[in-house]
């Protein structure tokens, strides 16, 4: 992206410069067993001026390269093509947009457009007072207590797929095997009737997510550059059949479940058809309770999938931490598959996701718009400026990390050392993701039980790269070779 005047201003860092710069604890032999490390697999950014027919034929390939790379050095940086933009990668700059001052940074309208015209009244698009009353009303739902409540699908869909994998012979399709299980547990969590089971065909919803994840909800070069959401997308044009068919899905779900509540064994479905505001007394319509679960799927399903494929990638590069990570899974769950009871045992595991998700943030890329006239890192902000906060910049900053590129899990050993403005993967402020809570543990179950079990190593497959689609994708699946790593004692 066209750039000029970057700001050389200070901020908080949660470490050192550079790959070569101050050495993390255990100094000595430790510094230089990190140093020799691979790098993650990364993104090609922008590494030099171009202008808008260059970034067009660059986001052709993928979106993120139009991201400049000196985002990962400096705060901000300003410019103009079409409209004028800053990119911000200062975790002060972060909290003033999705903090301090966020009432003053809506989502913009382009990047609201991805999902405005199938989910219109869901909780991603709405804003204001609209957005305020249903997040209210579903905060309950994500509440600790029923997020244990909800986690017996994601123990079942671990122990199916680590049963899986003890069946297959040579390499396999991770990032297949993580969408399965992912979108088992989602479908599952969301929508299961007394008997555990999903009372919508799982075929129909996993044909519209794929078809919605793959044409309708890409990112456009046209929403980075603040074209108006007017403008036609391509893939944006009409709804697909298969997402009006998981639509007429959803609403049949929600019309039997209005007849006949499920008060036994309550889904997230039950939980959303009891939601009510405290301060108004208001509940959802049909409408918004539809487009909230559909919400839920194709949030949940994808971004869980990719992490799990991410880690499982990480530690078959790095053999140290994978040999600690599944000792301490093997220590807690002896042969079984892990629950929710489990979870706060799993110190190392978290660490593993913490540290993908810092290199792999499911949504690298947030967009919002001024709303009106300020200052963030020293720039002026002009009303209607796009504001583009690369999550995936900010966490690789050398300002903000040590040996950013690498993948050191040990960096999470005590989080109250991390700058909360600095690691954002399920953003930060009052719009957070309401399923972090949700996504963690299911991630960690999972996770654990996989690594309990099997060895991961690489392939002689080329590396995949991450590419910016509506999350942060390989562009190319993952395949590991698989292998048992025999018994273990009952825990």
């Amino acid at each position: 992206m066209s750039e000029n005047t970057p700001s050389h201003g200070s901020s908080p860092t949660t470490g050192a410069a550079g790959d070569t710069a101050t050495p993390v604890p255990h100094q000595g032999h430790r510094k230089r067993k990190l140093a020799l490390r691979k790098p993650a697999p990364e993104a090609t950014l922008l590494a030099r001026r171009t202008g808008i027919f260059g970034l067009r034929r660059l986001s052709r390939d993928d979106i993120l390269s139009v991201i400049p790379a000196s985002s990962m050095r400096l705060p901000i940086i300003s410019g103009k093509v079409l409209r004028r933009f800053h990119i911000v990668t200062d975790p002060a700059g972060n909290r003033q947009i999705f903090k301090t001052n966020f009432i003053n940074y809506p989502k913009s309208p382009e990047a609201k457009g991805v999902l405005a015209k199938a989910l219109r009244h869901g909780l991603f698009v709405i804003e204001g007072e609209e957005w305020r009353w249903q997040r209210r009303a579903l905060n309950p739902a994500f509440a600790p207590r029923n997020v244990s409540r909800l986690t017996p699908p994601m123990t079942r869909s671990a122990q199916e797929a680590t049963d899986r994998l003890a069946g297959v012979n040579g390499p396999v399709n991770i990032s297949f095997e993580m969408m399965k299980t992912a979108f088992d547990v989602i479908v599952r969590v969301t929508f299961a009737g007394g008997d555990g089971e999903s009372t919508v065909p799982l075929d129909a919803v996993n044909d519209a997510i794929e078809h919605y994840l793959d044409k309708t909800a890409r990112v456009s070069m046209l929403d980075y550059l603040g074209v108006p959401s007017w403008i036609p997308r391509p893939g944006r044009m009409r709804t697909h059949p298969t997402l009006k068919a998981l639509k007429a899905g959803a609403d049949a779900a929600i019309a039997e479940r209005r007849r006949n509540p499920n008060t036994k064994n309550p889904a997230l479905l039950d939980l959303l058809l009891d939601a009510e505001d405290a301060k108004t007394g208001r509940r959802m319509t049909d409408a918004e309770l539809r487009d909230n679960l559909i919400t839920f799927l194709i949030a949940g399903h994808e971004t869980t999938a990719l992490t799990l494929s991410w880690a499982l990638y990480l530690v078959a590069q790095e053999p140290d931490t994978q040999r600690r990570a599944a000792r301490e899974a093997r220590t807690v769950l002896g042969s079984r598959a892990a629950t929710e009871a489990d979870v706060d045992k799993l110190v190392y595991i978290r660490q593993v996701i913490n540290e993908t998700l810092r290199l792999y943030p499911p949504i690298p890329v947030h967009l919002r718009t001024a709303e009106a006239d300020d200052v963030v890192c020293e720039h002026a902000v002009k009303k209607g400026d796009t504001m583009i906060v690369p999550f995936y910049a900010l966490h690789r900053h050398h300002k903000h990390w040590k040996f950013p590129r690498k993948f050191i899990p040990e960096r999470f050993d005590d989080m109250g050392q991390i700058d909360r403005f600095a690691y954002v993967p399920f953003s930060v402020g009052p719009r957070v993701c309401i399923g972090a809570d949700f996504a963690m543990q299911e991630a960690i179950i999972i996770l654990a039980t996989l690594l309990a079990r099997h060895r991961f190593k690489l392939t002689d497959r080329k590396p995949p790269k991450p590419k910016l689609i509506l999350t942060l994708r390989p562009d190319r699946d993952i395949w590991l070779e698989v292998s048992p790593r025999g018994p273990v004692k009952p825990a």
